[in-house]
């Protein structure tokens, strides 16, 4: 095994600064006995540089701290006060930071301590708790402590001397106050308090700094190391090491070593350590233990006992070293008491690198028999007819790896972890900071039951059943009224008013809109079905959806229809898609909802409905609206708009249908998107560099592969099914507010029911629509849209999208939660 590397520390501060040096006070430093000042109303009143007049046995040095092995030089201690006026007990401090040659700075102005301890980041805050009409101490030190850089910073309050009987400290330490300071402006009697501050707590806090040097070395390490208890608890493990082992980030802390998948003798050989340890005495052996795969790998393993306070171990440090070109694994096992310092570290080193030699004869028949079995499997999957393209992946990366210097092993094993996973394109979502985020993640991308403990789910008294109506008499478009001719008109306008449309026809625009868009693109000659037909299918399907869905009902049927012929007619999409897909993408749309009862996948599972056993809790909704729509269009001559079609340019064209309306199922909304960003933006991108004929020629050829011809459906039904954020503003408003509606309502009936409430921000009391509608666009339509944008090109509705972000915006910071800001 090559060299291991080598890891410095080094202090900041201390390559930087020198004792009493202020980089911010740029000029000569003052006379003796002279203060600088700023300016009266600035909040810094003043700051105290080291006297020359005082040097001598009161100056506090606290430059060398010794951490163990570790030693480390520490800049001149900055304190700040905190005194809404200069009175004696703030003098009394200032002077004793004189004293012991402390740079002090006093703030007299709240507002600005925040600020100067961000800039200064001092190592002592001392605050006056003693008027809290003048000064909030308490919410002042929460405020500092929400910092993550005061997590070392000791903050200290003066109180009152008082006769009171004495009342608990709690409420005081819950604030973030380290130390309680009784007044007392006596310069020696605060003299003394910062002695005891500067060689007591923040000496610690100087230590504890120093452990986040030691852990950033561990976690960096490309050595493997595993902390544990006395108890064999797994209190650390670093990267290299899950990594060797074949873990999670964070999957083995806190468990036991015997919950861990291991050789069953590994028990008794704890013992056996222990027992040595016990008497003082060495251990060395070689056993062996199991990757998280199930894969035995040899560990040889020496025990060096290092005694502690109180004579206990306290904890087992175990460092696995892997040699390249095979497949043993080296181990050296030293226990260390981690409160006391430790002997013969030099030796230590020299022992470790013996024992790696000796492991290597030990090994090799483990690694020959290992390596049979590798050949044999790879054998058997090459013999094979028939190979998935994953495991033609893996491999070819098993391949690269053999020969493979470490750091590259390591990296290819983390990408064989991520290959084995079920959800290649699905992000690891964390928004903790955003309910609203984690509710809409949560709600629209979950299977329903992951809120349940076990497995138990609830039934509704209410169970959803497809709907069914008898077959209305066929309209007639040659005599419609006015109005809804108007109402129609501009349909291939990106700025069309579905709802006047809707109004215009009493909740039924898609029957008109449907067949207005299906004549403009001659759908009828593609299926060879009659007009009277088409009618008649297209009323069978908007009576099937509810329109007392205030979202989901025929209108946002229609406005998706709308959405799928306005991006049909863009010229990259009439460059790139065939005649069978226009037709299967507009029919997609116009059944993608039917039947929707106006409530998400989770609640039909956790509900326990017979459309979610139907489906085995899998794209519920979506399922039942693709076999609803066939199953109505088949059963009743009248309306099949199929029954002409040949064979094949059915099942074509039911496929392709099918699948658009599955991508519109929200838990795979980033699997497609993800796929159409790496499979057609950006090869897209790259070959649009070079504009040459050929080039052009590549360019279409890459684009009308069947594969890549679904991408791109799938990414424009999903862009039409969530357009509102992109419309013009007063539709984009009335669209927020009609599925606000709908999830108030399911939330109301979740708690009605007693279910599991899927999206608890959805509380029509409590809600804020602004909050929800920036979330929705942050999460799920900007990344979408800017790709797609890329490929169709809409500026329209990119300007859309961001003057309606904005207007959400606005409304979020003056911190209204409606649709529209009150009346002047």
């Amino acid at each position: 095994m090559g060299c291991a590397p080598s890891i410095h520390i080094s202090n900041n501060r201390s390559l930087n600064h020198s004792v009493g040096e202020d980089e911010d006070a740029p000029g000569p430093a003052p006379r003796s006995g002279q203060r600088r000042s700023a300016a009266p109303d600035s909040g810094r009143a003043r700051l105290a540089e080291p006297q020359p007049r005082d040097s001598g046995a009161s100056k506090v040095s606290v430059t060398d701290v010794q951490f163990g092995p570790m030693r480390f030089h520490q800049d001149q201690l900055q304190v700040l006060l905190v005194f809404t006026k200069e009175d004696s007990q703030c003098n009394g401090f200032y002077k004793a930071c004189e004293k012991a040659g402390f740079k002090c700075t006093v703030i007299k102005e709240v507002q600005a301590v925040l600020t100067c301890f961000l800039d200064k980041l001092h190592d002592i805050i001392i605050i006056d708790h003693r008027n809290p009409r003048h000064l909030d101490a308490e919410a002042l030190c929460r405020s500092i402590r929400s910092s993550k850089l005061s997590e070392n910073t000791v903050i200290v309050g003066v109180v009152r001397r008082g006769d009171k009987e004495e009342v608990s400290l709690m409420p005081f330490i819950a604030a973030g106050f380290t130390r309680r300071y009784i007044e007392n402006p006596n310069i020696m009697a605060c003299y003394n308090e910062l002695l005891q501050l500067a060689f007591g707590e923040v000496r610690s806090q100087l230590k504890l700094r120093a452990c986040n040097s030691v852990f950033t070395a561990l976690e960096k390490s490309q050595e493997a190391i595993e902390i544990t208890s006395e108890d064999h608890i797994i209190q650390y493990a670093n990267p290299a090491f899950e990594t060797t082992m074949g873990y999670q980030s964070g999957e083995l802390i806190g468990k036991e070593l015997a919950q861990v998948p291991i050789n069953e003798k590994k028990g008794d050989l704890l013992d056996a350590i222990n027992s040595c340890i016990t008497i003082g005495k060495e251990w060395q052996g070689v056993y062996h233990t199991q990757k998280k795969n199930g894969d035995n790998i040899q560990q040889n393993v020496k025990i060096i006992p290092v005694i502690g306070q109180g004579g206990k171990i306290r904890h087992y440090v175990s460092i696995i070293r892997v040699c390249n070109g095979n497949n043993k694994v080296e181990t050296v096992t030293e226990s260390v008491q981690t409160d006391s310092q430790t002997d013969n570290q030099g030796s230590k080193h020299k022992d470790r690198r013996k024992n790696s030699i000796d492991t290597k004869a030990v090994s090799s028949r483990t690694s020959e028999v290992s390596n049979q079995r590798r050949h044999s499997s790879l054998a058997r999957i090459h013999s094979m007819m028939i190979e998935a393209p994953i495991t033609k992946v893996i491999n070819i990366i098993n391949a690269a790896q053999e020969n493979s210097p470490m750091p590259v092993t390591e990296a290819l094993d983390r990408v064989l972890e991520i290959l084995r996973t079920t959800e290649l394109y699905s992000p690891q979502f964390n928004a903790e900071d955003d309910p609203h985020a984690t509710d809409l993640v949560g709600g629209l991308m979950s299977d329903g039951l992951r809120r349940f403990s076990g497995n138990e789910y609830v039934l509704a008294t209410k169970n959803l059943q497809p709907s069914s109506s008898s077959i209305p008499v066929p309209i007639s478009l040659h005599d419609i009224p006015p109005r809804i001719a108007l109402a129609i008109e501009n349909e291939e306008l990106w700025d069309f008013d579905i709802f006047e449309l809707e109004a215009a026809t009493q909740n039924r625009p898609l029957i008109y809109l449907g067949l207005k868009t299906f004549a403009r693109f001659g759908i009828c000659e593609f299926l060879q079905c009659s007009e009277v037909t088409l009618r008649s299918w297209f009323q069978i399907i908007e009576t099937n959806y509810h329109s007392s869905n205030p979202y989901h009902n025929s209108t946002h049927s229609a406005d998706v229809l709308h959405a799928t012929a306005y991006f049909l007619s863009r010229s990259k999409i009439k460059e790139t898609l065939d005649r069978i897909d226009e037709v299967a993408a507009l029919i997609a749309a116009t059944i993608h909802d039917v039947d929707h009862p106006g409530r998400t996948n989770s609640f039909l599972c956790n509900s326990g409905s017979a459309l979610a056993v139907l489906y085995n809790d899998t794209a519920v909704l979506e399922s039942h609206h693709a076999a609803l729509a066939f199953q109505l269009t088949l059963e009743n001559d009248k309306c099949n708009i199929f029954k002409n079609l040949e064979r094949n340019d059915y099942r074509t064209l039911r496929q392709g249908i099918i699948d658009m309306v599955l991508a519109t199922e929200m838990t795979k909304h980033f699997e497609h998107v993800n796929k159409f960003i790496n499979s057609i933006r950006k090869p897209l991108a790259a070959q649009e560099n070079e504009e040459t004929d050929k080039n052009q020629e590549a360019i279409s050829t890459m684009l009308r592969t069947p594969e890549n011809r679904a991408l791109i459906k799938r990414m424009m039904i999903k862009c039409a099914d969530v357009s509102n954020p992109c419309r013009p503003l007063q539709y984009c408003i009335e669209w927020a507010a009609r599925i606000s509606e709908e999830y108030f309502s399911q939330t109301d009936e979740e708690k009605q029911l007693d279910l599991p409430v899927v999206m608890p921000v959805f509380d029509r009391n409590t809600c804020s629509i602004p909050k929800s509608q920036i979330s929705f666009i942050d999460y799920f339509i900007t990344d979408m849209f800017d790709a797609w944008d890329a490929f169709v090109d809409l500026p329209d509705l990119m300007q859309h999208l961001d003057d309606n972000f904005k207007y959400w915006k606005a409304l979020d910071e003056k911190q209204l939660r409606s649709l529209r800001p009150p009346p002047e």
